[in-house]
């Protein structure tokens, strides 16, 4: 049983995990309940892991530290999706236990899962139970009672595993959707793929990854547990603090968070990084002080100079300089769809939606590009928000996410976009703006499924109303007649019908005629979006 672990060690148990998470990357797509194509926890666990293989296959004989950073600095570029962001917060937390130290024992490696866990829970503003985070934290915590009866990093890994196992069993009674469909937790299950393949390369039976390497798979899923909070408060505030005591940065969150809402907190050993919307920012910058020198702050329309910014990676993208205070990156997949968006003055388009999640680091360069001092950026999916949150962190630019969950609704946040106006203005403006909308959708089912007491079989069409299972058909045309008479019940006024790249202009052209007769109240308007998985993408106001 071994001991300890070093650099050489870590690096193989990563690329172990990477591997396994890659071969089993379809199964943990198909736990998705729910039937559209779009089951991708495991591709965005695998995209993101391979991410940190990748650059621990150019280090030679690295110390733990040295491999631990790495893996985490990767992760955190490379996260796609809620459940890739939450895997890379895992292993940030790893990353910190482990900073210094050159071999790692049971004690050292029980609290480096820990922290995994805090780091994870801290940027998550609503956990629930049943997820891959209950699954890491309570195989945490068996970990650390393991460590006390046994130093052998061995021995505490294994007794992770075995409570990860029973952690996972029960996410099915903990969550009431994972229950009626009787499957556990997807992204529980890829922290156990990846801990279980540790234990092998930890027993000299690394898993290896498949032949011709990571593919850039097509599924997707809908890893959506975790809502952003609508912006409420008036100020937004963001400063950068040099730590020149001890104090615990939890404790100015845990102020921060009593004044207000939107809070992000990022530190380590050097810096301290907020974002946080308040009505009282001179609270904030006051309480601030007691943990050192202010580098950067801004409220409202005033920034001052930033006196340091080091872009840590060697590989660090070239970033414009502002020309102008405000700019736009939306996220979207068909040229119908980017034209859209370039017409209502956005910046910048990142390639991508349901089943292509971009990354992180895609999503920063695209923002980099931006000749502005502050780029807002439209995710238009619930499983981007948290991997756009990330890259405020990785940029000088001032990063604002406005939580759009669909296209329709970045749309129709971008008609109230002011470029005259200030980020706090615009801020307000654009998240009012997407509860103003009504999305419509129609996909199709990726497999069978009993759903929300919908009896599905694969091929069927599906329609979706608010993300809302709506109904399913065998037939296209009933469906669009049921979404259009409901929409004129709402007295909608205005609707708009986004037709896919599998859609030819006749068919669409019938779909707009089906609303027209059905709302002759409304302004209906038809455009090609080119987007795939989705034959129409429908906004109603």
């Amino acid at each position: 049983m071994l001991q300890t672990v070093n650099g050489a060690d870590f690096r193989r148990l990563i690329i172990s995990a990477a591997a396994s998470i890659e071969i089993n990357k379809q199964k943990l797509n198909e736990l998705n309940v729910f039937p559209v194509p779009d089951g991708d926890t495991g591709t965005n666990m695998s995209m993101t892991i391979n991410a940190a293989a990748a650059d621990l296959r150019k280090l030679d004989n690295p110390d733990l530290s040295e491999a631990s950073g790495a893996a985490a600095s990767a992760m955190l570029r490379g996260a796609r999706g809620n459940s890739g962001v939450i895997l890379s917060l895992l292993m940030r937390g790893i990353s910190r236990k482990l900073k210094g130290a050159t071999t790692c024992n049971g004690v050292l490696w029980a609290e480096a899962l820990q922290e995994g866990v805090d780091a994870a829970y801290k940027a998550v503003m609503k956990p629930a139970e049943g997820t891959i985070l209950t699954v890491a934290r309570l195989a945490a915590a068996k970990a650390q009672k393991a460590a006390e009866e046994n130093n052998y990093f061995e021995f505490v890994h294994q007794a992770a595993i075995e409570e990860a196992k029973i952690a996972l069993a029960d996410t099915v009674n903990q969550n009431p959707v994972l229950k009626k469909a009787g499957v556990v937790d997807a992204g529980g299950k890829g922290w156990l793929v990846a801990l279980e393949a540790m234990l092998c390369a930890l027993r000299g039976e690394d898993i290896v990854a498949p032949e011709g390497g990571v593919q850039d798979t097509a599924e997707e899923a809908n890893f959506s547990d975790f809502d952003t909070e609508d912006i409420t408060f008036t100020y937004c505030t963001e400063f950068i603090i040099s730590r020149e005591n001890d104090l615990d940065p939890e404790k100015l969150r845990d102020f921060l968070s009593s004044l207000g809402d939107s809070l992000v907190l990022v530190d380590d050993e050097e810096i301290i990084k907020v974002h946080v919307h308040t009505n009282d920012p001179g609270k904030a910058l006051h309480e601030a002080m007691d943990y050192g020198s202010f580098v950067t702050v801004k409220i409202e329309n005033m920034r001052l100079q930033h006196t340091e910014k080091v872009m840590k990676e060697q590989d660090a993208p070239k970033i414009a300089e502002p020309t102008k205070p405000l700019g736009v990156v939306a996220v979207c997949a068909g040229d119908g769809l980017a034209d859209v968006f370039e017409d209502l003055g956005v910046d910048g388009i990142i390639s991508g939606g349901q089943t292509m999640n971009p990354s992180t680091q895609d999503i920063l360069e695209v923002v980099n590009k931006v000749p502005a001092e502050t780029v807002f950026v439209l995710p238009n999916n619930k499983n981007i928000i948290m991997a756009a949150q990330q890259v405020d962190a990785l940029t000088p630019k001032n990063v604002i996410v406005i939580p759009s969950k669909t296209v329709p609704q970045g749309v129709t946040a971008m008609l109230s976009f002011n470029p005259d106006g200030t980020p706090e203005e615009n801020t307000e403006a654009l998240t009012e703006a997407l509860d103003t909308v009504d999305t419509m959708q129609i996909t199709y089912a990726a497999r069978d499924s009993d759903f929300d007491g919908h009896q599905i079989h694969e091929g069927d069409y599906l329609a979706m109303y608010e993300g809302a299972l709506f109904g399913t058909s065998r037939d296209m045309k009933p469906l669009i007649k049921a979404l259009a008479q409901k929409t004129a019940k709402k007295g909608k006024e205005y609707v708009t019908i986004y037709y896919g790249s599998d859609i030819t202009e006749k068919q669409a052209k019938k779909a707009a005629d089906l609303f027209a007769d059905n709302c002759p109240n409304a302004d209906v308007n038809l455009l090609c979006g080119g987007q795939p998985v989705y034959y129409y993408l429908i906004s109603a106001e």
